[in-house]
């Protein structure tokens, strides 16, 4: 029995042996996290890479890499992820790739962040000069904090300072090549792989990448962050929100079409999740609700124009307020305000206003009981649904006497709802299938 205790003991501790030995040669492979920074900088695509560097502090990865392909977008989006940048507790290496690629507007300046600055061949960089979203210059003093902030980016990563300012204040463009010669990047890479083995063992800005092989885990934008992302368009919020409105003030004004209530709904709601992106000013939303109510007024008084006035000068002014002034890049373009303003003011003084008198011409429920026993003429055939006339008016009409041919006369014998109960008074009008089969 002893003997086969010992043996016993040998076989497990050989087993565990042969178990433990992979598990000891085996060390985990170093990885990166990828985030991929392109299309329009703004709040989603900020909280995505900020997304990205919380993994990677929380997975301790060897770096994050920031892959950049972007026209530029908001500054309080930019800035946001410079912040997240520079208080990341693992590396970030920014990477302007692949080849084609550009980190123009906002996307140079968070380039210039980056401790490690890379780009590929045939890409470039600048063009960092503040504009608004449907491509206005904005001022001077827009400019001057701009250029401040890319010029001490730029020394805090010993990179240049001049050419970061000239980016900004000249619109400045250089492909990849003149941005190394010119110490505005750290190296040229043509992919991100060769990338980490020219950085592997080098030290930038006191950051050292020690493996040259890393594992490449991608970050990907959730669905909600892709479904929006690019959306998020001072232009395109103040669109769905006057739509949404429109469509919705069209349903109270005129009930039973549905659909415009439901796509004002939808329109609505999209809206206000976007402008909830972005940096909205309450007294511009206030101003284009009131516009709104204005035009609503229009419709149903005769204020000869004055109501529309007031509305289209209320759509003006809530367009231009609608966005805090103070942040670079959040704006409605002026063009866009004045043909929607004008465009809207046309809408409900004509189509809106047509609809509602159309609806008021329909036959009130007070009248009904006063054509019941009344004679009336089919204006289209019943059967057993149709249109009659009674009283110099059309009504919807139901009979149970068959089918109604157009131009026959009937009575009407009673009312369900806002339709006419009505009998021929000349049978001969009357297509008798009962007859008929007998």
């Amino acid at each position: 029995m002893k003997r086969w205790a010992i043996w016993g003991a040998i076989l497990a501790t050989g087993l565990g042996f042969l178990v433990a030995r992979p598990a000891l040669g085996q060390t985990a492979q170093p990885h990166v996290i990828v985030v991929s920074l392109t299309g329009t900088v703004d709040p989603l695509s900020a909280r995505y890479v900020e997304r990205g560097i919380r993994t990677g502090q929380s997975e301790k990865a060897a770096a994050v890499l920031i892959r950049i392909d972007t026209p530029g977008g908001l500054d309080s989006s930019m800035r946001s992820i410079i912040k997240a940048i520079s208080t990341s507790s693992v590396p970030v290496v920014c990477w302007v790739g692949p080849s084609g690629a550009r980190a123009a507007s906002a996307g140079a300046i968070i380039l210039t962040a980056c401790p490690i600055a890379a780009m590929a061949p045939g890409t470039n960089v600048g063009a960092a000069h503040p504009v608004g979203f449907s491509g206005q210059v904005l001022d001077e003093k827009v400019t001057n904090d701009a250029a401040a902030y890319a010029r001490a980016l730029a020394q805090q990563h010993n990179r240049n300072a001049d050419l970061a300012e000239r980016m900004v204040r000249e619109s400045i463009s250089v492909p990849a090549e003149e941005a190394l010669r010119d110490k505005a990047i750290d190296l040229i890479a043509p992919t991100q792989s060769q990338l980490f083995e020219d950085l592997a063992g080098r030290s930038i800005n006191n950051i050292t990448i020690t493996t040259a092989r890393p594992e490449f885990r991608s970050v990907g934008m959730t669905f909600i962050e892709a479904l929006l992302h690019g959306a998020v368009d001072p232009n395109i919020a103040f669109i769905l929100f006057l739509l949404g409105l429109v469509g919705i003030i069209f349903e109270i004004l005129h009930p039973g079409i549905t659909v415009p209530g439901i796509l004002g709904s939808l329109s609505f709601l999209v809206s206000l999740v976007l402008l909830g992106l972005l940096p909205v000013n309450i007294a511009g939303v206030v101003l284009l609700l009131v516009g709104m109510i204005f035009f609503a007024f229009e419709v149903h008084i005769h204020s000869f124009g004055v109501a529309a006035g007031l509305g289209i000068a209320s759509l003006i002014l809530g367009g231009l307020f609608l966005f805090n002034s103070s942040v670079p890049n959040a704006a409605v373009s002026k063009w866009l305000i004045v043909g929607m303003a004008l465009a809207l003011a046309a809408f409900f003084t004509l189509v809106v206003r047509a609809v509602v008198q159309s609806r008021k011409r329909l036959p009130s429920p007070s009248k009904l009981g006063d054509v019941v026993g009344a004679e009336a003429v089919v204006v289209r055939a019943l059967d057993p649904i149709g249109i009659v006339r009674a009283h110099r008016e059309q009504w919807s009409a139901r009979t149970a006497a068959g089918a109604i041919p157009e131009g026959a006369r009937v009575r009407v014998t009673g009312v369900q709802g806002l339709t006419l109960l009505v009998e021929p008074l000349e049978v001969s009008h009357v297509s008798q299938k009962e007859g008929e089969s007998r």
